[in-house]
């Protein structure tokens, strides 16, 4: 239980991290939230509770794939937001993603890449 809460107060930090940097700097902020902080401490939560390597090494590569299609909602959303206020534009950001997955899932299913079951 203890390792349990340990890894809920790191992994929380590092999004009080951020947002705290955010405030102060606009540039800050957005590059540590862009660095793979969480993944990083994915992989070390897996590789401490001895997964194989075969998993963690799937988790960063599907951690690859999953982040692609997530990137035009940062586009999005500064567009959205004067138009429609935060709310709305999360919602559509979320709507955005949603679809940007399926089609990115579509596209890849060719090439082997099964990111949806």
């Amino acid at each position: 239980m203890a390792w349990l809460i340990t890894k809920y107060l790191l992994t929380a930090t590092v999004v009080v991290i951020v947002s705290e940097a955010a405030k102060r700097s606009d540039k800050l902020g957005g590059f540590i939230a862009a660095l793979p902080l969480v993944t990083f401490l994915a992989l070390i939560w897996l590789y401490v509770e001895k997964q194989p390597q075969a998993k963690i090494s799937n988790h960063a590569w599907y951690t690859f794939w999953y982040v692609l299609p997530t990137l035009p909602m940062f586009l999005a959303f500064p567009l959205l937001l004067p138009r429609l206020g935060f709310w709305l534009s999360m919602l559509a950001s979320i709507g955005i993603t949603v679809v940007c997955f399926g089609l990115f899932s579509v596209v890849l299913r060719p090439f082997g890449i099964q990111l949806l079951p």
